[in-house]
């Protein structure tokens, strides 16, 4: 793994693919540790299957495990810095009974303890208990956004699809969203099962639905090292 070709490729593409970081005695374990975890506020589920969920990190051992391996924690290391930690963690998996759609968008928010009203940051939500804000979008320049797919994905089950460069151009208006997708060809990010997709969250990205019954199982990391202003503090989960 070519860690300076990486670097070169987020910084002008604004996504990196990883065909193989992990296998399935790293994956499968954590696969069923997910499926087994109790209900509650962070977990959606709809027909016994669940869907989404939030905070993953404080619910799952194995996932802690998992990113601190040296493997994966050396590559986090050398792409965002040795002081480098998960400050947002999702779990997606599409299923029949959850087969959703996603528009072309950028990730504009980020995860924190509690709200903190600073110029620059607006746009305050909760979800599943914890406090989002938009940031300015120095602050989103600064995030890596790590998906390992416990499952393969490509164009039959809703692989994230990417505009190449569209990250280098700050936060989007509808109008320059129109004009990324009219000039730029988009690039569907195939995976297979252990594969990695490294992405900034400002690239414009979407998904499909699927078109199988499979599923397409994602765990989503952000990662950063700068700390934030003004007393506003990152989230730990």
């Amino acid at each position: 793994m070519n860690v300076t070709a990486l670097c070169t490729t987020l910084a002008e593409q604004g996504f990196a693919l990883i065909p193989q970081l992990f296998d399935e005695a790293d994956l499968a374990p954590l696969a069923s540790e997910i499926a087994a975890l109790p209900l509650n506020a962070a977990v959606s589920q709809r027909a016994g299957s669940r869907y989404g969920i939030r905070n993953l990190l404080g619910l799952s051992p194995r996932l802690r495990r998992l990113v601190a391996e040296p493997r994966a924690r050396a590559l986090i290391e050398a792409l965002v810095g040795k002081e480098a930690r998960i400050v947002r963690s999702i779990f997606y998996d599409k299923t029949p009974q959850a087969n959703w759609q996603v528009g072309w968008h950028q990730d504009t928010t980020i995860a924190v303890q509690t709200r903190v009203d600073l110029p620059g940051f607006h746009g305050w939500s909760v979800k599943a208990g914890v406090v989002h804000v938009q940031p300015p979008a120095e602050v989103l320049e600064q995030v890596l956004t790590m998906r390992i797919h416990l499952d393969a994905a490509d164009e039959t089950n809703g692989a994230l699809a990417v505009i190449p460069g569209s990250h280098r151009h700050g936060f989007l208006s509808e109008n320059a969203v129109e004009d990324q997708l009219r000039m730029q060809s988009q690039v569907l990010c195939a995976m297979p099962a252990g594969g990695v997709l490294l992405m900034r969250p400002l690239l414009l990205h979407a998904s499909a639905r699927a078109l199988n019954q499979a599923h397409r199982r994602v765990v989503h990391l952000e990662w950063a090292v700068s700390e934030l202003p003004g007393g506003l503090r990152w989230s730990t989960n």
